[in-house]
């Protein structure tokens, strides 16, 4: 079984409710990986979740910690949460640097997935910011330097780019749309493969790329693994559990 340590997907919301002179707070937590942590235990991998709340304090500070996994997914959480372990925030003292941590633990062969999102690649406003960060160096592809979402409410269908993909074996040829996705730029290298991108309306733009560093195997899935970016119907499609679990086995060389 395939163990897979999910960074990410979960969220505060803090709301002011306003009632005439009156007024209250409430926060509300959620979590958006609720549909593909079901699937990928039905695809057979097993996936714990390490939610952003959790992982400024909780992510492994060596290598040695990260040696149980296959492969770790990098999901809507942003670079500050892993470079300001609360011993720097808090404290000012010195912790390994565990966004290098994860270049060396793929480059040794490990396998890495950034997936999509507000606080994915460089995300809204450039605040995400894995720009020119070693997990940067690590993927398949090169965040811009500053906002990088493409929102598209009116929809698009995936472009398939290499149909005889692992990633792609087993899929139905009824894609559904999605919403939106990150800008990318996929590397230059002879290991990095375009498998789907967008239609020309949107530029061709990237959605999953894959490639090697060191020994290891990287994936960019540029789009959402829940909502707002991919509505229901994505959701409910016969395909995701397929597509996120062959990701998960390509990554893990398993496939």
């Amino acid at each position: 079984m395939t163990k897979v340590l999910l960074v990410g997907e979960s969220w505060v919301s803090a709301a002011t409710h306003f009632k005439g002179f009156d007024q209250f707070g409430s926060v509300t937590f959620h979590t958006g990986a609720g549909r593909f942590m079901s699937g990928m235990a039905a695809a057979g991998h097993e996936v714990v979740n390490l939610q952003a709340h959790e992982a400024a304090a909780a992510f492994p500070t060596t290598l040695d910690g990260l040696t149980g996994y296959d492969v770790i997914i990098l999901s809507d959480i942003g670079a500050n949460t892993l470079l300001l372990h609360p011993d720097v925030w808090l404290r000012g003292e010195r912790v390994p640097n565990r966004i290098a941590l994860i270049e060396e633990w793929t480059r040794r062969g490990g396998g890495l997935i950034m997936i999509g999102g507000y606080f994915s690649f460089q995300g809204i406003d450039g605040r995400a910011r894995w720009h020119r960060t070693p997990v940067e160096d690590a993927l398949p592809v090169r965040c811009l330097p500053g906002d990088d979402r493409l929102e598209i409410p009116e929809g698009c269908t995936p472009v398939i780019d290499a149909p005889g993909h692992p990633v792609l074996q087993g899929l139905p040829d009824d894609w559904p749309y999605l919403l939106g996705v990150n800008e990318v730029e996929p590397k230059d290298r002879p290991d990095v493969e375009r498998v789907l991108s967008l239609p020309a309306a949107q530029r061709g733009l990237p959605l999953l790329v894959t490639g090697r560093h060191g020994a290891g195997r990287t994936l960019a899935w540029t789009s959402d693994m829940s909502e707002h970016w991919l509505p229901p119907a994505f959701l409910a499609w016969n395909g995701y559990d397929r597509l996120f679990g062959n990701m998960i086995a390509w990554a893990a060389a398993e496939i």
